[in-house]
């Protein structure tokens, strides 16, 4: 996942902002793109139901994996021109029969280095990393990587480099142990956090995991950098449906030590809700992200408080003055609460500010909550406040949204948006530009640029990278992510819009801590970075006899020179 930010100024205003920016116009594409997918199932598949949006075959246009509970979990492979309608055809067999079944998330990541995506696949029962080939072709790699996949009911996952090791550390989050007496209640799994090893060999070994005890039935977890150390910790939002004395959780992940869980001695603060998402984003630009956590009742927006002292995660909860609560159904006649799950943040109108997407939607047929809970789009406002706009923006459906990711599928610069939904075909929403009261047709919106990371070596994808773009006076940021939102993850270019500005000055963080030179560029362009060159460049998206290719634009893609 990618987390974003951009500097604004602080609001205590109660009212709700009007609706005075573009509003994108998403129109469900999903049958029509080739793509009919449901994910089913019993209690088992009352959470979980995500997507993975990656590159699988080199065109660097995303394609689509979405877990199917009951059903068969699916590969999409993107076939759409750029600009224009959305277009996939359905891979069979692409995984092995084993990783298509009982399938509750994804998440996308090159595990072994090889410069192709894998995928670490969640199900109700063994957990499997698939090895991608580069032909969107996958095999089971849990023997040859030393991974035990376990038997328990895996709902979260997240992953990070920590320092000096050659292989990603990785973290999974389990729910309820349906095989203890009295299940459900108060039988909550452990999590587990497995590092790589300490061979050097050309795999990883994920043979030594360590238990996280105790859990809370987790539902979502994201590695994060949430005091600016360099060293992410492990932050997990957990269901109170089913756990007894329990809380969110953050735990201290320090290379070459044990994860620990921060404490009230640390300034952890117990809350407790029933934690289904998470996504990271930094409002005021200060390198300390705020998080946003879905939950049954509201949305949590957390900052760290002003007055913490170093190095103590004491935390407040602002959503209630940025507008953020998103607690009820924003149309229809039922006021009963809400219920959140998939989050995540972007800039859905490219007018520089940060947006705030929940997938919503009854867990089967609780009385106590809304039953008819479309999606939220919660538009950023120039204050810092975010206004509902998921009525006009078409997201105002009566599914149950699960998981989700947000992606520029058919690379014309306009972010469009994945919903998996429960027990209803999963939505593919394509954003055709800004609907305006004036026009018939959309408009378009505003400037953006996208931008890809490349270094060399271990970690060929920058997880943990902080994107910088610099827009005007004010300041935009992206962190390359793997983990959060619901048990759904994407990988591909860090988008950021520019607003009415034509050009911006980006600078990368690498994972080490290290700065890049600033590179001065047009919006409206796709740029590849590779830390190990003097420049960057442009890349063009283009189709040449029904397949893509980068080599097409080898002479035209100029350098971006600092």
């Amino acid at each position: 996942m990618l987390a974003a930010a951009l500097f604004v100024s602080p609001s205590h205003a109660a009212e709700p902002a009007a609706l005075t920016m573009d509003v994108p116009a998403l129109q469900n594409e999903a049958l029509a793109a080739g793509v009919e997918h449901v994910y089913d199932g019993p209690w088992e598949y009352f959470v979980g139901g995500g997507v993975a949006a990656f590159d699988c075959n080199g065109d660097r246009f995303p394609d689509l994996a979405m877990a199917g509970g009951t059903n068969d979990a699916a590969l999409y492979v993107n076939r759409s021109m750029p600009g224009e309608a959305l277009r996939f055809a359905q891979k069979d067999s692409a995984f092995p029969a084993e990783a298509r079944s009982k399938v509750t998330g994804l998440y996308p990541l090159d595990i072994d280095g090889d410069g192709h995506k894998d995928l670490v696949v969640l199900r109700v029962g063994e957990n499997i990393i698939l090895k991608g080939d580069g032909a969107c072709g996958f095999e089971k790699a849990n023997r040859a990587f030393g991974f035990d996949g376990g038997r328990e009911w895996s709902t979260a996952f997240s992953a990070t480099f920590e320092k000096g090791q050659r292989f990603p550390t990785l973290a999974f989050g389990n729910y309820v142990d349906r095989s203890a007496p009295g299940s459900p209640f108060g039988t909550c799994h452990d999590n587990v956090l497995i590092r790589p090893g300490k061979d050097e060999g050309s795999l990883p070994d994920y043979s030594e995991p360590q238990a996280m005890t105790p859990g809370y039935c987790a539902l979502s977890m994201l590695f994060t950098d949430w005091n600016g150390s360099g060293t992410p910790s492990l932050r997990i939002t957990n269901d109170r449906q089913y756990y007894r004395g329990g809380q969110e959780e953050l735990w201290r992940v320090d290379p070459g030590r044990p994860a620990r869980p921060y404490r009230s001695s640390d300034g952890w603060r117990t809350v407790t809700i029933w934690g289904m998402g998470i996504a990271e984003t930094d409002l005021d630009a200060d390198g300390k992200p705020e998080y946003a956590l879905t939950s049954m009742g509201d949305t949590k927006l957390q900052t760290l408080d002003d007055e913490a002292e170093d190095d103590r995660p004491v935390y407040r909860d602002i959503a209630v003055e940025k507008g953020a609560m998103a607690q009820r159904p924003y149309t229809g006649d039922d006021i009963k609460p809400s219920t959140g799950w998939h989050a995540e943040f972007a800039d859905m109108n490219n007018d520089g500010r940060t947006d705030l997407f929940i997938a919503k939607g009854n867990v089967q047929q609780m009385p106590d909550f809304a039953r008819f809970d479309p999606d939220n789009l919660l538009l950023g406002t120039f204050d810092g406040r975010f206004v509902e706009a998921g009525e006009p923006a078409g997201l105002a459906q009566p599914t149950r949204g699960r998981g989700g990711a947000i992606v520029d599928l058919n690379m014309d610069g306009m972010l469009d948006l994945i919903v998996v939904n429960r027990q209803a075909p999963a939505a593919i929403f394509r954003n055709l530009g800004a609907r305006s009261s004036e026009e018939r047709n959309p408009v378009p919106m505003g400037n953006w640029i996208a931008v890809e990371l490349r270094q060399s070596g271990s970690n060929a994808d920058a997880i943990g990278a902080l994107v910088s773009v610099r827009i005007g006076n004010e300041t935009v940021t992206r962190r390359v992510s793997v983990g959060g939102g619901h048990a759904s993850g994407h990988l591909g270019f860090v988008h950021v819009g520019t607003g009415t500005a034509e050009r911006a000055q980006v600078r990368v963080k690498w994972p080490d801590g290290e700065w890049s030179a600033p590179y001065r560029v047009f919006a409206g362009n796709f740029v590849r970075i590779d830390r190990d060159a003097d420049h960057a460049r442009y890349w063009y998206p283009i189709r040449l006899d029904d397949e893509r290719t980068d080599e097409h634009a080898a002479s035209a893609n100029p350098d971006i020179r600092q």
